[in-house]
């Protein structure tokens, strides 16, 4: 990525104090110097082509040297930020502070010195900033040893090595239960949920790891008991275990609301914490109980345009769910109206899993509203862009959709197109669904039938419907959208909202 198109990304991303905080510091002068200028023409370009970011600059200062005034701009505001952010968020300060102190000790300034790294110490371990508290801590004992141990016993220097040998202990705990959940969570990102017994047991190494890392514990800490519900409750969900996973989360929960001091600055954890217990009262349908936790969505504040509209997201999306699983698609309607200026007017600032998932749930309110050219309209963002979605296992249920929409829109031809190709791209895929294979047949043998056959087709698909619908793994699929629901209304001649209301 260029100077240019890196500082465009960054002018665009910040929040309004970050915005007043660098005006502040930059205009302190009647004449405008070019970085100002060529940031006034970004800040613009949100409804201009980026294109037209140089040539404009130009326009306004001809000769200037456009790399240099990108690149003073790119560090200064980078600098406002981290102003701002020391004052925000515990973990710039702390790292500021011991900038200070070893300004203070190469100044001889060594009482204040020693000063400000016992503040550091203490704050970092109210903190629990270990990383923090290691680097203040080792700075200490090099410059004790710089100083010949001036005016230090014995005792009190094994207990500052001590100090720091414990630090590392924890961190060396957290570094292990952090590499755990990552893992977790890379497999359920690139390979989706369980979908056989085979892919739950093929967990039981990381599960295995963390009991053991649990049951060696003998430190009790935010962090590590944070990471070990995390991977717990994450477990639970991948595995289709969505009470046990609610249990784990409201522990999680009870454990940040107990800790707000020690939360991160955006709460990144503590907005999946939430997340994680909202779907996991959504897989056992408990929409009211719902409603407490939204509103704790909604209590959220943050300075991060990116992590703000994430959070915009997951809000709308868990008050979609409710009118969305029981069909009602007029109210599902009217709640994304309402969220067109917050939500879809900036629907490429999210990261791509949050686009596809949003595309996903739009179009199928969209094809419950009988809107089926919206509803392909919408979907064709993502799937017209295949190959930087492919990966997310949601891409396979945005297919899927496809075919319903495509069906709706008389395309036979394009259908076995599609069906033919998913069926080739299953080939190489570890497990695939009871779901795709029924709708695959339906769609392309038992479809045309209907006219002919429709109660004996009916109540043989009735049978096979009961079937997946028992199977723990297929939930995980029919708890995006219940596909079984859509063909059952095809076969009973009945709206789609009906067979979902009776769910």
């Amino acid at each position: 990525m260029s100077k240019i198109q890196s500082l465009i990304l960054l002018t665009h991303s910040l929040s309004p104090a970050e915005k007043k905080a660098f005006r502040i510091r930059s205009l302190r002068g009647k004449f405008k110097p070019d970085y100002i200028i060529l940031y006034d023409i970004i800040e613009k370009s949100r409804e201009l082509p980026q294109a037209s970011v140089l040539p404009e600059f130009l326009k306004k200062r001809p000769g200037a040297s456009v790399e240099t005034t990108a690149k003073y701009l790119y560090e200064l505001l980078l600098e406002s930020i981290l102003d701002l952010k020391k004052e925000q968020d515990s973990f710039y300060f702390l790292f500021n502070k011991i900038m200070k102190a070893r300004i203070l000790f190469e100044k001889s300034l060594f009482d204040e010195c020693f000063s400000m790294l016992g503040d550091i110490i203490e704050l970092a371990e109210k903190y629990e900033n270990y990383y923090a508290l290691l680097l203040a801590a080792r700075l200490e004992l090099d410059y004790l040893l710089v100083l010949n141990f001036l005016n230090l016993n014995e005792k009190t220097l094994l207990q500052k090595q001590f100090r720091i040998n414990e630090a590392l202990k924890y961190v060396r705990k957290m570094n292990e239960q952090s590499s755990l959940y990552e893992n977790l969570k890379h497999r359920i990102i690139y390979k989706g949920h369980a979908r056989s017994q085979k892919q739950k047991d093929e967990l039981n190494d990381l599960v295995f790891s963390e009991i053991s890392i649990v049951a060696s514990q003998n430190q009790d800490g935010f962090e590590i008991s944070k990471l070990h519900q995390l991977f717990q409750s994450n477990y639970l969900i991948s595995v289709g275990d969505y009470r046990s996973a609610l249990n784990s989360y409201i522990e999680l929960n009870n454990l940040f609301e107990a800790n707000k001091h020690l939360w991160s600055n955006p709460p990144i954890y503590y907005l999946h914490t939430l997340e994680g217990v909202l779907e996991s009262l959504r897989g056992i349908h408990n929409y009211d109980g719902m409603v407490y936790f939204i509103k704790q969505l909604k209590t959220i504040k943050s300075q991060s345009a990116s992590f703000k509209i994430n959070l915009t997201c997951i809000t709308f999306l868990y008050e979609l769910f409710p009118h969305l699983d029981s069909g009602d698609f007029k109210t599902s309607m009217l709640l994304i109206n309402s969220y067109k200026d917050t939500l879809f007017d900036k629907l490429f600032s999210l990261n791509r899993a949050r686009q596809a998932e949003l595309c996903l749930y739009t179009s199928l309110v969209y094809f419950g509203n009988s809107e089926f050219n919206k509803a392909h309209k919408f979907l064709n963002q993502i799937i017209l862009q295949g190959k930087n979605y492919y990966y997310l296992p949601v891409y396979r249920t945005i297919r899927l959709v496809n075919l319903m929409i495509l069906y709706k829109l008389g395309d036979f031809e394009l259908i076995r197109y599609e069906i033919r190709s998913m069926k080739r791209d299953l080939l190489d895929a570890v497990k695939d669904y009871k779901i795709e294979s029924f709708l695959f047949k339906f769609l392309s043998k038992e479809l045309p039938a209907i006219p002919l056959k429709r109660q004996q087709l009916l109540e043989k698909t009735l049978i096979e419907i009961a079937e997946i619908k028992q199977d723990i793994f297929e939930i995980q699929i029919l708890r995006i959208f219940d596909f079984t629901a859509w063909v059952e209304s095809l076969l009973r001649k009945v709206p789609l909202s009906e067979v979902l209301q009776k769910g």
